[in-house]
């Protein structure tokens, strides 16, 4: 499998224009703030982004970043922008094509950014402890439309949990399925190469989280896929596809659901770029200092972050109210009236 993709990615595509499906982001869709990072990254690296995705979260000046499946770059020079020249971002890829386009222009870039923050690692996401990486090094993670391609992604999120510092963030963008993906699609070279035949079904992806640590997995974006060919949308048959960003943090203390402590937060609009308005993920879009109720985990995920000093905190974890309303999860059990067990010979 992984010869297949280095082949798909080191021959086959000689840009992102060679791809059969939408899954690259058209620069017209991507946010004002991220464009002019753009005009600071070489020609021949942005022609070789085969990214889903923004995988460039706030707040990182100063952060050591790691870009699993780095390809030709373009992800890692526009994070060397955003850490500056305190920050480090390491690349890490399989294929020797991308790798040597990254490398070519990496003398170029610290010349045109006033520092070198930056460094290539040839290897395999699955294989994360073979590489001269420490644990618990890194503040951020990032990944753009790769661990689809992985054919061991339980692999993935290990090494993902070991290398990041507590209170880390895992912050990627991937192609997702609306069901399991059959045998067929799997193991069809193209449809694999072009981020389809390794999707997860996004329900498997949620329960591979939870297996490694990370409690309460949170979608930031997503955007269905157009299959463009139409010899690939017969053979996908009824199959829906998805690119979606999720946020993981590395917090032994989330729960598995949004429980209710009574807590709120207030929003400073000190994140740059950001004045007027935080976003956390698709549910939470925290305005500045307005009065926001939260969820414990989501309590969490901003005070024992790099987020922290950017936010006051009302309340605390003394009391709980039970599941915390409107966050998909309801009470199981009938209120008033008739019994659900009425008629079935329960003893009470």
């Amino acid at each position: 499998m992984h010869e297949q993709v280095q082949q798909y990615y080191g021959e086959a595509l000689q840009s992102s224009a060679d791809l059969k499906t939408s899954a690259c982001c058209d620069v017209s869709s991507l946010p004002a703030w991220f464009k002019p990072l753009l005009t600071g990254i070489h020609p021949e690296v942005l022609a070789r982004y085969y990214g889903c995705g923004l995988v460039c979260p706030p707040l990182l000046e100063g952060c050591r970043v790691l870009d699993l499946g780095c390809g030709s770059g373009r992800d890692v020079y526009a994070l060397a922008q955003l850490v500056g020249a305190q920050g480090e971002v390491v690349g890490v890829d399989m294929t020797d094509a991308q790798l040597a386009v990254a490398e070519r222009h990496r003398a170029w870039h610290a010349e045109r950014f006033g520092f070198d923050n930056v460094s290539f690692l040839r290897g395999y996401i699955e294989r994360l402890d073979e590489l001269p990486l420490e644990a618990g090094s890194f503040d951020v993670i990032v990944s753009n439309c790769v661990v689809n391609l992985s054919p061991d992604k339980d692999a993935v999120l290990s090494g993902i949990k070991r290398l990041l510092r507590p209170g880390g963030e895992f912050h990627f963008s991937d192609v997702y399925a609306d069901r399991r993906v059959p045998a067929a699609v799997r193991e069809d070279p193209v449809l694999y190469g072009e981020c389809l035949g390794g999707a997860l079904y996004w329900n498997d992806f949620l329960r591979l989280a939870h297996q490694h640590g990370f409690a309460d997995p949170r979608l930031l974006e997503d955007r269905p896929l157009a299959i463009t060919a139409p010899e690939l949308a017969v053979r996908l048959g009824n199959l829906r596809f998805f690119s979606a960003t999720y946020r993981l943090f590395n917090l032994d203390d989330l729960e598995t659901a949004c429980e209710d402590y009574g807590q709120a937060v207030i929003y400073r609009g000190t994140v740059p770029g950001h004045p007027a308005r935080f976003t956390l993920d698709a549910h939470h879009g925290i305005e500045t200092g307005k009065v926001f109720p939260v969820c414990g985990n989501t309590w969490r995920m901003l005070a024992d972050t790099r987020f922290a000093p950017h936010f006051d905190f009302i309340g605390d974890f003394s009391c709980h109210y039970g599941i915390f309303a409107g966050c998909g999860t309801n009470l199981p059990f009938r209120e008033g009236g008739d019994s659900v067990s009425a008629g079935t010979g329960a003893c009470c």
